[in-house]
């Protein structure tokens, strides 16, 4: 463990290295950020991240790594009903909906390291009650550790003493090839529907089939510039893909693999949701790990979680965490090297 810098505030910012199986990752107690993470025998990063702080502190609306929350994704009109009120929550995104738990959310606070080995490590946070508008002192903790595949087990766990909204998600950007985009990448998500989106990427509240549209990834796509550039709000890929009607549990979603091919990511999660981002809206103003650019598509976002806007949609996955229960979310990435 060393320290990674200091935050506006004079709070040091630890980061840990855990290393097993042929895979290392760096993590951060900003935000929980995983911040570099390397397989045996590949020459780049598989995620970005910045080599200092100061990146990390200049652009936060990237989310580069950090675990999201307490509630990941997008909550319309930055309201929704909790203890049997109409709650106001942050108003963050283009000034009037909730993104990734407010401005100040779980990935933009300086969490403490539990418990650390040579393959695992532990950190939490305790999010006070009214933090960014959501009620009740939750506490949440992530246990990461490194088992044989090599895979990357994240697990969350949250308990809260009020009744809240609770919903985290792990936001790193993959990149397998070390290229400057992720064109050439070939995708599939085990899903057979999607959620479309108003102009704020809002879920309408409409479950539509993937059958017949550009969101059809069942059997697979290369992601070249045509199929990143979709009709409708989003531009491209900024949509939840619907896995399941709630959580169950852990098994593969979806798969990414190198342009070259033999490396490739599974995507294991008990979430009933994985959001896609392209990365369309990456532009840094500094390089990112080991010098390389970020601009747009330079990595692709695969975000296990519940549905975006759920708790204003009766229909979705619920959200509510009551005192007493035990919000668990379960998610490996692991990877395949055949080269």
């Amino acid at each position: 463990m060393s320290g990674f810098g200091a935050l506006p505030t004079g709070e040091i910012v630890e980061r840990v290295e855990i290393a097993a199986h042929g895979l290392t990752a760096r993590f951060l107690t900003l935000g929980a950020i995983l911040q570099d993470l390397r397989l045996d025998g590949v020459q780049h990063p598989l995620v970005l991240g910045f080599d200092t702080l100061a990146g990390y502190l200049a652009h936060p609306d990237l989310y580069f790594g950090a675990m999201v929350g307490r509630y990941a994704n997008r909550i319309g009109h930055a309201r929704a009903p909790v203890g049997g009120q109409i709650v106001q929550l942050d108003a963050n995104f283009r000034g009037r909906h909730l993104l990734h738990g407010g401005a100040a959310g779980s990935s933009r606070r300086n969490w403490r390291i539990r418990d650390r080995a040579e393959d695992r490590v532990s950190l939490t946070d305790r999010l006070p009650d009214g933090h960014m508008g959501f009620p009740g002192n939750l506490e949440v903790t992530v246990d990461v550790r490194i088992v044989p595949g090599p895979a990357l087990r994240i697990d969350v766990r949250a308990t809260s003493d009020a009744e809240t909204l609770c919903n985290f998600a792990h936001h790193s950007y993959l990149n397998l090839s070390g290229h400057p985009t992720i064109a050439g990448h070939r995708l599939r998500v085990a899903a057979d529907s999607y959620l479309p989106v108003d102009d704020d990427l809002i879920p309408t509240g409409e479950r539509r089939p993937v059958t017949g549209t550009p969101f059809d990834l069942r059997r697979g796509v290369t992601l070249i510039p045509e199929t990143l550039i979709l009709a409708g709000p989003a531009g491209g890929f900024d949509h939840n893909f619907c896995l399941a009607d709630a959580r169950g549990p852990i098994r593969p979603v979806a798969w990414l693999t190198a342009p070259e091919g033999g490396l490739t990511l599974t995507v294991e999660t008990t979430e009933p949701g994985l959001q896609v981002y392209d990365g369309a809206m990456i532009a840094a103003a500094m390089p990112g790990l080991d010098g390389r650019p970020l601009a747009p598509h330079a990595g692709l976002a695969l975000e296990p979680q519940l549905w975006p806007d759920a708790p204003n949609h009766p229909g979705f996955p619920p959200a509510l965490l009551r005192p007493g229960e035990v919000y668990e979310q379960h998610t490996a990435l692991a990877f395949t090297d055949m080269r």
